[in-house]
């Protein structure tokens, strides 16, 4: 919540919750004809006031004014000023001390809360940091050995070999392109003053573009598709969302071994789409699945087939993405074998 936002909301409640205690003063004092509630009311208000609110200010003032309340229209004489009576002056002393002590506590439990959110995100960009730079070497290493190889052998290399060394340099260079796309996506997202802008997207449009997409790198590779047959328009990003999808499936093929099976379902949930990609394959190891979207973890940057992945980075591409979009994004394995990785996103409201 933003300094100004924070400011009206404090004002609000303050106002609100001193309305409030002033009326239940009101409708006790006719109900059972006496003020000796009056006190204890305010301050039960001044508390609220010092929890819901953010410093020491608003607690302090709403004693001062609940004082000033009391001592006119619910201590005799009424309806008249009398701030030295031993009743107003008891009232405020207890006011204040209600007040700064829950400020006081509420400051305390804020500021632990953000240094504790604080601390979670030096810890996730450490994790991707360290991913990056674990991912990162190895293809970079094949590059520059690739390209030395040709370079000092070159009149003694065959044609073949060659060739079988561009096209390594080639597999390394396209890859290193997809993290460089996954990292500008955190990038961008994790900026304090870029939000996502969502355009309605149909959903047949973003699964054909991501199916495109993904055949044009994974040709052999079948994917069964279940969408709903009614239309349906999601806001969102669709160069993100394709991102989220094509790192999901990706990470389907390069590392669900003995997979005979690939499925992307998307069904209604209420007012959510719910994406799923499934796999018939080995499915997640139990050391890993609590941590898959945590930015690393010590199978990054392994070979799967000869071809070279960045589980950890891309996932943890997915899990901001979704997250930015107001969305839930979630990794587990099924019952009947494989992994399925699902997120949903909330759909635009349809004029019936």
């Amino acid at each position: 919540m933003s300094r100004c936002k924070t400011y009206i909301w404090d004002i609000f409640v303050t106002i609100f919750i001193l309305v409030v205690t002033f009326l239940i003063n009101l409708v006790l004092q006719k109900i059972f004809k006496t003020q000796s509630f009056s006190s204890d009311v305010f301050i039960l208000g001044v508390f609220l006031i010092s929890l819901k609110t953010e410093g020491y200010l608003w607690g302090i003032l709403a004693s001062l004014l609940s004082v000033l309340a009391e001592n006119f229209a619910f201590t005799f004489p009424f309806f008249t000023f009398n701030l030295m009576a031993a009743e107003s002056l008891s009232s405020a002393i207890a006011m204040l001390i209600v007040a700064v002590a829950t400020s006081a506590l509420t400051t305390k439990i804020k500021a632990q809360e953000r240094t504790k959110a604080e601390n979670e995100k030096e810890r996730v960009r450490a994790n991707l940091l360290r991913a990056i730079s674990h991912d990162l070497r190895t293809p970079l290493t094949t590059i520059y050995g690739s390209c030395s190889a040709i370079i000092e052998n070159y009149d003694s290399l065959e044609k073949e070999q060659q060739v079988k060394l561009l096209g390594e340099i080639r597999e390394d260079a396209e890859w290193l392109i997809r993290m460089v796309e996954n990292l500008l996506s955190i990038t961008k997202i994790g900026s304090k003053n870029v939000q996502v802008i969502k355009t309605p997207t149909v959903l047949e449009e973003l699964i054909d573009d991501t199916l495109i997409k993904f055949h044009k790198r994974y040709p052999a590779q079948k994917v069964e598709v279940e969408i709903p047959e009614e239309f349906i328009s999601i806001p969102m990003d669709p160069l993100l969302i394709v991102q989220v999808l094509m790192n999901l499936l990706e990470n389907a093929v390069l590392h669900a071994e003995g997979m005979t099976s690939l499925r992307f379902t998307v069904k209604k949930s209420g007012k959510w789409a719910v994406f799923s990609i499934e796999d018939d394959g080995c499915g997640i190891p139990a050391d890993i699945l609590g941590k898959m979207f945590d930015g690393y973890h010590d199978r990054a940057g392994e070979l799967t087939d000869g071809k070279r992945n960045n589980m950890s980075i891309g996932l943890s591409v997915c899990a901001t993405i979704i997250r930015a979009h107001g969305g839930k994004i979630k990794a587990e394995n099924r019952r009947e074998g494989g992994a399925r990785f699902s997120f949903s996103l909330e759909m635009e409201e349809m004029d019936e």
